[in-house]
């Protein structure tokens, strides 16, 4: 039996998943480590935006969770966390990151990995001089970098950037809490997600556009931030925030719910969200625009449908039975029970811990070989 592991994460925030897709990301895998036999301590900035109501889940299952105000009370309060643990991940989006992640790599005597759950975007960032939460010569100071990009990048961190060890680690769907239920339906075609001004002009030509040829048929758009500008049709109903406890019912009263991806993820591919993911445990059939590597996901026109245009969408809407789209939606629903839970996204990051820690302990036997040996000369 492989020993477990004592992990320390230090992320944006598994408390409150207002208006950020990291909560619900860390709250599966955490739930799934602790199910595996690991331990799991998370460390969260306390920032007033995920406070109050938007905390929709103050005590997250599976990890004990700390709320620190500051970097003076990390640094001084949960130094012995860090540093005793097997392995430590810094999350991008962390507040202060470059400060944590520079802390983190010098008081841990474990290894520390980097969890980008934003890399198209750290991508871009580093190239115009960084992120405020990750700076390019820190890379080769992790360990491991976790990445929710896989393909080509992969490599470009390893290559460029000087990562030791670059792994794909997606999100996932828990399929306990995201399944079919039979239910009327409420909408033709709605979308999750929270505004973003590169993913925009896809939305308005896959919903709002879709929404203008159909008249006659209801539409849905759930999500923070929008600007008071947008003019939505009479037919598309707006919900400011939807909690996570209601993404179940949200996905299974549509006939199809849209996925739209942001210009950064498109340009690396290989960069599914985690909507996807939870759409599809519901069985619900989804219409998503076009990357590279979405096919080795899900199957086009087998498991999701690709719309290129407002035709596509108005085809698939008008024009599929009933029958077709419910079996579009059962068959993603079977990729994601044999691909795509948390379950195996816990069960990979062990394993690419395990990976890491092993080579780090090969590289520096060297160096305490050498060590032994002055030592010995010197006597």
């Amino acid at each position: 039996m492989k020993s477990a592991l004592d992990i320390v994460i230090l992320g944006l925030s598994i408390t409150s998943s207002w208006g950020n897709g990291h909560a619900t990301t860390y709250r599966g895998l955490v739930r799934e480590l602790a199910a595996q036999g690991h331990k799991v301590t998370f460390l969260e900035r306390d920032v007033p935006w995920y406070g109050g109501a938007h905390r929709d889940q103050p005590e997250p299952q599976g990890c004990r969770t700390i709320l620190y105000a500051g970097l003076d009370e990390l640094f001084e309060t949960h130094a012995g966390l860090v540093r005793d643990a097997d392995a430590v991940i810094v999350g991008s989006y962390v507040p202060d990151g470059r400060e944590v992640g520079a802390w983190a790599q010098a008081t841990a005597k474990g290894l520390v990995a980097f969890y980008d759950i934003d890399t198209p975007v750290t991508l871009a960032a580093l190239e115009n001089g960084g992120t405020a939460y990750l700076a390019a010569d820190q890379i080769p100071g992790y360990g491991l970098y976790l990445s929710f990009t896989g393909g080509p990048t992969l490599t470009r961190l390893e290559r460029e950037f000087g990562s030791p060890m670059a792994r794909a680690l997606y999100c996932s769907a828990d399929p306990d809490i995201y399944r079919p239920d039979e239910q009327a339906e409420r909408w033709a075609l709605g979308y999750l997600g929270t505004y973003s001004i590169d993913r925009q002009p896809t939305l308005d030509k896959l919903l709002l556009k879709v929404a203008e040829a159909l008249p006659e048929r209801k539409f849905v758009v759930a999500g923070p931030q929008y600007p008071g500008d947008i003019v939505w049709p009479r037919n598309v109903e707006r919900i400011e925030h939807l909690p996570p406890g209601e993404h179940r019912g949200f996905y299974t009263t549509q006939t199809f719910t849209l996925n739209v991806t942001r210009a950064d993820m498109i340009r690396a591919g290989w960069s599914p969200s985690v909507r996807l993911f939870e759409a599809a445990a519901c069985a619900a059939p989804i219409i998503s625009d076009h990357w590279e590597g979405l096919d080795e996901l899900f199957r086009p026109g087998r498991e999701i449908l690709i719309a290129h245009s407002t035709d596509d969408v108005v085809k698939a809407l008008t024009e599929m039975t009933p029958e077709s789209i419910r079996a579009l939606g059962l068959r993603a629903r079977t990729r994601v029970l044999a691909a795509h839970t948390a379950a195996h996204r816990a069960e990979e990051l062990a394993t690419h811990l395990r990976e890491a820690i092993g080579r780090r302990a090969v590289v520096s036997r060297p160096s305490r070989r050498r060590v032994a040996a002055a030592a010995r000369a010197g006597a």
